[in-house]
């Protein structure tokens, strides 16, 4: 049972283009391309707002007893 030829693949493309239809798988297509555009963009858009925050100046060093450190475990959730 190895891998399946080119005939396997075309039987299979026939059938899904009988189930579906070739305007759905069209219309599937072009969604999943603008999907694929938004996100670019959208990841464009992030590492171009990420770039100032990069340049800005870092903020001064906490001083020291300002911040307060708990340290626990926790046994068993309990319901509330």
């Amino acid at each position: 049972m190895g891998s399946f030829s080119i005939w396997h693949w075309l039987i299979v493309l026939i059938i899904i283009l009988l189930v579906f239809g070739t305007k759905k798988l069209r219309n599937l297509g072009s969604d999943l391309g603008g999907a694929v555009k938004g996100f670019k963009d959208g990841m464009r858009e992030a590492t171009a707002d990420d770039k100032p925050a990069e340049t800005a100046a870092t903020p001064p060093p906490a001083q020291v007893g300002s911040a307060q450190t708990i340290e626990g475990e926790i046994r068993e959730k309990t319901r509330s």
